[in-house]
């Protein structure tokens, strides 16, 4: 099955309304890039950079999106040297965050370098000349492909307005206690700030020590400021309850690596691998052994994808799933821009089997609790129904789900 983000990457277009299909405006454009490759024989960034006039409007508008761009700058890190290539690579990973579409601050005669996190002078004018001089697109191999944009999560929400409002809270967010930056009080004041009813802190568990997983006794005392916070947080006029969790270290058995008592004290358990995490034959029965850990109630980014570095498990997702609904467990949406794991394609195949969604911004800082709107576009495009999704429960219909699972 391919999502239809691939396809829309394949033409690098900003439209949003023809997803999955080519249109006459498409063919068109293709027609054009195939001329000017004919005419050029290249498509080098080293081209002469041309000024923003009004005949090129017309045209700027049907060319290249973010991820396009993101692509195309990958794919020049693959020959490019250092420092060069390191540079090309953060680029093409902060195209997706970038907040509007490249193609429009150039329409609109505005600062790529000024405007865009990752873009200098050199790069500004690569990027400048290819939404001027549209190269065809190559289809992104499948470490780089499925990866939604800010700009396309915005466009596919405020289509539906109504869906952001069913949000409730986050499940997956890091601390200082482990490999994260905020305190759990500013991860939940950010919460709060953004009308949560609760969070999830789900720092690494013990055996990750290179993200400073953190052990049982550890556990126990981050609990204690995890109900001094609560406490505080009760007394405002905008209170968050904030549950108390981890991220669980599987083994490729599906096995944690914390003690069962300890686990069972906590609000909700996310369960991740973290190893083996390149293996190229099908993975389905790590998957379900993980599912039938009785200790876990979330199956945190299943694929173990992240942008341009690894490509993550093979699996029969549909039998995952099918597995998940049956036990009524959740497979989780990871909203943080490298991982977006389950993607739109694998979404769908959850969708069909029925189980429930979880949604997480594997946030590490306050700031980021905003990548959650990856999520949510990607759970409105896949058709996942509003009810299937834990963030959309009141808490105490989370607390009660968890409760007859367990």
């Amino acid at each position: 099955m391919m999502s239809p983000w691939r396809s829309n990457r394949s033409w690098g277009m900003l439209d949003h309304n023809e997803r999955g299909r080519s249109s006459p405006r498409q063919e068109t454009v293709t027609k054009r890039r195939e001329q000017q490759s004919a005419r050029s024989g290249t498509s080098s960034s080293n081209s002469p950079v041309l000024p923003v006039t009004p005949e090129h409007t017309t045209s700027l508008q049907e060319v290249l999106t973010n991820s396009a761009i993101a692509e195309l700058l990958a794919k020049e890190a693959e020959t490019a040297k250092q420092p060069l290539q390191k540079a090309l690579r953060r680029a093409s990973r902060r195209a997706f965050l970038w907040p509007e579409e490249a193609a429009q601050l150039v329409i609109e005669g505005r600062s790529l370098e000024e405007e865009l996190p990752g873009v200098g002078p050199y790069l500004g004018r690569v990027i400048r000349h290819w939404i001027q001089n549209p190269p065809l697109m190559p289809e992104p191999p499948d470490i780089r492909a499925d990866f939604l944009t800010v700009p396309e999560a915005r466009s596919i929400l405020a289509k539906n307005p109504s869906w952001r409002r069913h949000l409730k809270g986050d499940l997956q967010m890091h601390t200082q206690w482990s490999d994260g930056s905020g305190s759990i009080e500013q991860m939940a004041e950010a919460a709060a700030g953004r009308g949560y009813e609760f969070i999830a802190i789900t720092d690494h568990s013990k055996g990750l020590k290179i993200a400073g997983g953190i052990d049982e006794a550890q556990l126990l005392q981050q609990a204690l400021e995890i109900e001094n916070v609560n406490r505080m947080l009760a007394d405002t006029s905008r209170p968050v309850h904030v549950l108390r969790s981890v991220e669980l270290n599987l083994d490729p058995r599906g096995q944690g690596d914390m003690d069962e008592k300890s686990l069972a004290r906590l609000d909700i358990v996310l369960g991740c691998f973290h190893s083996a995490l390149r293996k190229k034959e099908d993975q389905t029965q790590r998957y379900l052994a993980a599912l039938r850990n009785p200790a876990i109630q979330i199956l945190g980014h299943p694929r173990g994808r992240i942008y341009n570095f690894r490509k993550g498990l093979t699996a029969d997702w549909s039998q995952v799933c099918n597995l998940a609904a049956e036990l009524d467990k959740a497979v989780e949406i990871d909203c943080y821009p490298d991982r977006q794991d389950l993607n739109v394609e694998l979404l769908k195949v959850a969708k069909a089997a029925g189980c429930r969604i979880s949604l997480g911004t594997d946030s590490h800082d306050p700031s980021q609790l905003g990548f959650i709107d990856l999520g949510l576009a990607a759970a409105l495009w896949s058709g996942i129904q509003p009810e299937r999704i834990l963030n959309f429960m009141p808490l105490n219909q989370l607390s009660k789900w968890i409760a007859n699972i367990r």
